[in-house]
């Protein structure tokens, strides 16, 4: 589905508008696009990822030789973040995300070039304990990789690229599952852990199910912070983010000041949120805050808006294209999660509750919507918590 992107609520009027938009230098962050879901919707036995790519107003993706769209610098300055870890000990963040990447090793370094930050080089085993790259199957082997697919691709591009972005040396383990279904996706999240993770992110989701109760084992690793992006279809509850065992991760549109300091920021009206018909609450969500009796989604938030997003690499063509785009969705804001903890290197045994322990080390999103619901706070923004931004974004790695 091909959606139009409002920045600042003026409609774009015609497809020669976007066609010019995007002629000036990509337009960037702040422009008004189109915007499309990389991977197709399936059902609630199998995940779709959450990456949002800007196209043009037929849904074709506008590629282009250089950076668009926000990068290390944009996001280190309006979170407040150091680029490197504190943590005494090496750091790993894994990537889950189904299907094959063939060109992710050569992306990336691509992208850091660009961006002007340090390439990771390739780990010589899965295992090795230093800053590097490594890609491996769900069952941790770096061959037999799954087959290809573009939009999976892409997804994978953003996952990696941004992780490496926020914690610049931290080892980055790419878990790639054979396909789409939670069982292979799941076999991959405790391969993730099994390779010494200390934040996972997952960028991927489908509509709550009672089926939830099949898969919630896999994202229950005590000591890890098992993040999972809301979904990119407004108000409404999306798994894994809403597992009792996960960080639930919402989105915003970010804008910045010419000096890439924090200007504003508001629910991004994609960002799914609500309550859970099915998962428990956790101990360390408040009740009072969420009128919840369950799960309630989100816990935290990050930059998801497609308007405001992230420039990203990516060779393997997709939809014809390939080069530089500027992607979103809740997909961006899992690995911006997912690297703030791992700057952070401070893991409770779920990470979740250090967030709700100290909501005032975060910036609180105030404004803005994703919809209606019967009760407000699960889709509206405003002081505190609220579904959509959760308790807000990352100021610093105080919060984590």
């Amino acid at each position: 589905m091909i959606r139009k992107l409002i920045a600042t609520g003026l409609a774009v009027a015609t497809a020669g508008l976007v066609a010019s938009v995007a002629g000036a230098a990509g337009g960037g962050p702040g422009s008004q696009w189109f915007f499309r879901g990389a991977c197709p919707t399936i059902d609630f036995v199998a995940a779709h990822c959450h990456a949002e790519v800007v196209t043009d107003a037929q849904g074709v993706p506008l590629a282009s030789s250089g950076p668009t769209g926000y990068g290390p610098a944009q996001f280190h300055t309006a979170y407040n973040l150091p680029t490197s870890s504190q943590a005494a000990t090496l750091q790993t963040i894994a990537i889950v995300d189904a299907y094959d990447a063939p060109t992710i090793r050569a992306d990336l370094t691509a992208y850091d070039q660009a961006e002007g930050i340090p390439d990771l080089p390739t780990c010589t085993s899965p295992t090795q304990q230093a800053a590097c790259f490594v890609k491996v199957n769900q069952g941790g082997s770096t061959s037999s990789l799954p087959r290809s697919d573009p939009g999976w691709a892409l997804e994978i591009s953003l996952d990696v690229e941004v992780a490496h972005a926020i914690c610049q040396n931290c080892k980055i383990v790419l878990v790639e599952a054979s396909n789409a279904s939670f069982g292979n996706l799941g076999a991959a999240e405790n391969q993730a852990a099994k390779l010494g993770a200390n934040a996972i992110s997952n960028s991927y989701g489908a509509s709550e199910s009672f089926l939830v109760r099949f898969y919630d084992s896999y994202y229950n690793h005590p000591g890890v912070a098992v993040v999972a992006s809301s979904g990119d279809s407004g108000y409404g509850v999306g798994y894994p983010a809403s597992s009792q065992y996960a960080v639930g991760v919402g989105g915003t549109s970010l804008h910045t000041n010419a000096d890439g300091t924090r200007a504003s920021e508001s629910v991004w009206s994609g960002a799914g949120s609500g309550c859970s018909a099915y998962e428990p609450k956790p101990s360390w969500q408040n009740s009072a805050a969420t009128k919840c009796s369950r799960k309630a989604v989100a816990d935290v938030a990050a930059d998801a808006d497609p308007n405001t997003g992230a420039a990203v690499y990516d060779s393997t063509p997709y939809n014809g294209a390939s080069g530089w785009f500027q992607v979103g969705g809740t997909s961006l804001a899992s690995p911006l999660i997912a690297g703030t903890y791992a700057l952070a290197g401070v893991y409770s045994p779920y990470p979740a509750s250090l967030l709700w322990a100290s909501p005032g080390s975060l910036f609180d999103v105030t404004t803005g919507s994703n919809g209606s619901c019967s009760t407000a706070v699960w889709c509206t923004a405003g002081p505190g918590w609220d579904g959509p931004s959760g308790l807000g974004t990352p100021n610093g790695t105080g919060g984590f």
